[in-house]
């Protein structure tokens, strides 16, 4: 299945730079390079485009705002200089995001991720088991399929999970492993024991909170995640006994 792709971003080089990797992808398809976003929206709108690469800064309207204009009507590709809006891409449902300058690689992970969402699978092709074999309630551990390997991820390991459409990526101390799943599904395999539901992208391993600020939870100096206003009563409320358990 060829995928009809659009590039919204305000600089140029840019534009060539993915128009030049769409044309060496065979399965993808360029249905127009715009530095309008609003030009992008009206054929968003009249056809059918099924990934948009969509730059963040442009000037006369922001790419998170575009977004929701867009109203899901297609996966988008967040591309930009600026690593700090990831978490706002995430919030609202963006397939994934790539750094300027985008690697060729990097490029293609995003845009094969597209292509595992909107293809559907023959029925009698066994759907993938992302988040493991499930584990007994005392385990301490879980399996995850990473691409070709199914590999044991320890709990004691995780830092946090992130939530991202149909996919979730589980951060270690070591790296990411990135896995087909959904939050709910990881959630019935994780022990409330050591995992909590902080947002709706965002699952911690509360041990590992460090402190928190405002709406941001730190699990070490380099990194947090936001707390959601959904979660925040029970979140304080186990902060709170596990205060008093330490008197």
């Amino acid at each position: 299945m060829n995928l009809r792709c659009l590039i919204v971003d305000d600089e140029q080089a840019a534009l060539n730079v993915l128009t030049n990797y769409i044309s060496k992808t065979p399965f993808l398809e360029l249905a127009g390079a715009f530095t309008d976003p609003i030009a992008a929206l009206e054929v968003i709108y009249k056809e059918q485009i099924d990934i948009v690469f969509l730059d963040i800064h442009m000037p006369e309207i922001s790419g998170l705002e575009w977004i929701k204009l867009l109203r899901g009507k297609s996966k988008v590709i967040l591309t930009t200089a600026y690593s700090q809006y990831a978490l706002d891409g995430y919030n609202l449902d963006v397939v994934d995001y790539l750094l300027k300058p985008v690697p060729f690689d990097r490029f293609l992970h995003a845009v094969q991720k597209v292509q595992d969402i909107l293809t559907v699978k023959p029925i009698a092709t066994p759907e993938p088991v992302p988040v493991p074999v499930a584990p007994a309630a005392s385990s301490d551990h879980v399996f995850v399929k990473v691409d070709s390997k199914i590999m044991k991820v320890r709990f004691q390991d995780i830092l946090y999970i992130e939530g991202l459409g149909n996919y979730v990526s589980i951060f270690t101390e070591t790296g990411r492993l990135v896995t087909l799943s959904t939050m709910k599904e990881v959630e019935e395999y994780l022990s409330d024991t050591y995992f909590m539901r902080v947002h709706r992208s965002y699952i911690i391993a509360f041990n590992r909170v460090e402190y928190i600020e405002g709406n941001q939870i730190f699990l070490n100096k380099n990194t947090n995640v936001p707390l959601g206003e959904t979660y925040r009563e029970r979140f304080f409320k186990l902060l709170e006994e596990s205060m008093m358990n330490r008197k």
